[in-house]
């Protein structure tokens, strides 16, 4: 055991994690390096040259002669996605810590730092890109020794693309992080931190052993379930699952036991023998709260059964999705799903489409609120159209969010102005060192769900990075925003928005969808509306028919004669023709800037 090395990598997004994991696979000689990013194996990750995974993988390292097991997991740095880092240094009892040396310290290098300081894991400083023309590793440094109050030499200047500094990090991470402790004689207790679907093996869980061994073909428990199950196959993970006879306290490893529902296996939960069962499961492990929510509909409605089978396998895999059930008029059965954040949407439709052939239409996404009635009770909504009648409402309270974010003095003016814009309330201002600065705002969430991060990065020209959590809930004033549809409320489009933005919001909408919607035999009236006052209209014109073109000249009557009978025609089709919304149109609320 003395000679396990658990570690994970941190850092903010684009600090060259994932490149500086390949550097130390390949001086390990664990695999050859055949293209960039090797752990990042999702197309989705390739593309958009981002880690939306945690991967887990297994090296062996020699030092002064003896053999080290090192077991490294390599992390996401997007906001979106920092609930995989929180899993991964539950499993860990080291970090490398990777600041660029050309952009230096950002928001959710600080974050993820403070998310591991709290699990008490050893933090080994790095500063990479180091080979590069804009670098700046004096003040860099500095700003890592304020961070940290480390000492400079701590800190290991390396290079992901040349593979400077490695060998420095081997040894720091050999000689500076704690083996991992535990009881090999106590009774088996073992993390799950991660799990995938396999669909010839059921499903994979990965675990960390905190105590005792585990041995192939032990039949196990699942302490939170309380599911029995044999351990049919164990193993390390290399870039491939290898199979082992036994796996003792300090590895991480998988386990294949035939479990073919998804909801036995749970993010956090605790592995143990049946004959000898431990006594509690292991702590530290919370839920994950997500932050904004949409709908989910499958685009043909015999597809709800497959949509729901594919949701359950991407939860595997990804334990920060949450789903259940809901139904709405305009677009059938489908799924009310939680994300972490806009990104985090995009990915899960993106992968429902590319995984599981899955084409879904997302409704506007937008965030719980608490709902006061007048006798004092209280009802949390996720959905506009779920809300009750205004008269019983007392009053509505939304949730807040403490943002931070870090920038150069640059660009304080226009950032201050998109805050304000999005009703954010300024709290202080900090600066770090030089020119940078860090800001704080209450901002209310349903206020940046939608565009604000992109915003930001284009006022900032990329230099900005934000970083938030929750802050409470404080009341507001709201109100729900519906769009009819020649008088029918189409309630994927309504939204709750705050009183002030309704009426510009309304009129927007109604030109937005004029120009999405196709043209039909009548005319069709799009309308938003607050309770039963119209604020805006639009109305898109029919497509006619010249009927009087026939008539070559003769008495007005004949023309008139034809002009009303096609007007019938046309109040008759009113009647039975239903308006068809195309998906782009969702899309474009979110897009209404």
């Amino acid at each position: 055991m003395k000679n396990i090395r658990n570690f994970c990598i941190i850092a903010h997004i684009d600090h060259g994690k994932s490149t500086l994991a390949d550097r130390l696979l390949e001086y390990t000689k664990t695999i050859q390096v055949t293209q960039g990013q090797m752990l990042d194996n999702m197309d989705l990750e390739q593309e958009r040259g981002i880690t939306i995974k945690s991967h887990a993988i297994q090296m062996e390292y020699t030092h002064n002669g003896e053999k080290y097991i090192l077991n490294l997991i390599d992390t996401p740095g997007h906001v979106d996605f920092s609930y995989e880092v929180s899993r991964s240094i539950a499993a860990c009892e080291g970090a490398l810590l990777i600041v660029d040396a050309s952009q230096g310290v950002q928001a959710q290098t600080i974050s993820n730092l403070y998310m591991a300081l709290e699990h008490d894991l050893e933090i080994i400083p790095v500063m990479n890109k180091c080979d590069m023309d804009s670098a700046m590793p004096d003040e860099v440094e500095d700003e890592i020794v304020e961070l940290l109050g480390c000492k400079r030499e701590e800190i290991i200047r390396a290079s992901g693309k040349t593979g400077m500094g490695v060998e420095e990090i081997l040894q720091a991470i050999v000689e500076r992080v704690p083996h991992p402790t535990g009881d090999e004689e106590a009774p088996l207790q073992a993390l799950i931190f991660d799990s995938v679907f396999n669909s010839f093996r059921g499903i994979i869980a990965y675990f960390k052993i905190t105590n005792g061994v585990l041995r192939k073909g032990d039949k196990v428990k699942f302490f939170n379930t309380g599911k029995e199950y044999d351990a049919d196959e164990i193993g390390v993970l290399k870039m491939d699952m290898m199979p082992r006879n036994e796996l003792r306290t300090g590895d991480v490893g998988y386990i294949i036991s035939g479990i073919k529902t998804s909801k036995e296996v749970k993010v956090g939960d605790t592995i143990t023998h049946i004959a000898r069962p431990c006594d509690k499961a292991i702590e530290g492990f919370e839920e994950v709260k997500p932050m904004v929510f949409a709908g989910v509909y499958p685009i043909e409605a015999e597809d709800y059964e497959n949509l729901r089978a594919s949701l359950e396998k991407l939860q595997l895999n990804d334990a920060s999705l949450t789903f259940q059930p809901e139904s709405s008029v305009a677009l059938g059965f489908g799924f009310r799903c939680g994300f972490l954040g806009l990104l985090h949407m995009e990915i899960i439709q993106e992968r429902l489409d590319r995984e599981f052939d899955m084409s879904v239409i997302t409704t506007v996404p937008n965030v719980s609120y608490k709902i006061f009635d007048k006798q004092g009770g209280c009802k949390e909504v996720h959905n506009p159209s779920g809300m009750p009648d205004i008269t019983l409402i007392d009053h509505i309270e939304e949730p807040y969010i403490r943002a931070s974010v870090i920038t150069t003095t640059n660009y304080i003016g226009p950032i201050m102005t998109l805050c304000l814009g999005k009703r954010g309330e300024l709290v202080k201002q900090e600066y770090i060192s030089g020119n940078r600065v860090e800001i704080f705002y209450d901002i209310p969430l349903g206020e940046i769900v939608i565009d604000f991060y992109d915003k930001l990065k284009s006022i900032s020209k990329g230099y900005a990075s934000f970083d938030y959590h929750m802050n409470g809930f404080r009341p507001s004033k709201l109100v729900k925003l519906d769009i009819l549809l020649n008088g029918e409320p189409v309630d994927a489009l309504s939204t709750l928005t705050h009183f002030d933005n309704a009426e510009n919001f309304g009129r927007r909408m109604c030109e937005k969808l004029k120009e999405l919607i196709p043209r039909q035999q009548f005319d069709i009236a799009i309308q938003a509306a607050i309770g039963a006052k119209i604020i805006a209209r639009e109305t898109i014109k029919q497509v006619r028919k010249d009927v009087t073109a026939k008539c070559y000249g003769g008495d007005v009557s004949r023309k008139r004669k034809l002009l009303e009978k096609q007007k019938k025609g046309k109040k008759r089709m009113k009647q039975i023709g239903n308006v068809e919304v195309p998906q782009k149109a969702f899309l474009a609320v979110l897009k209404l800037d």
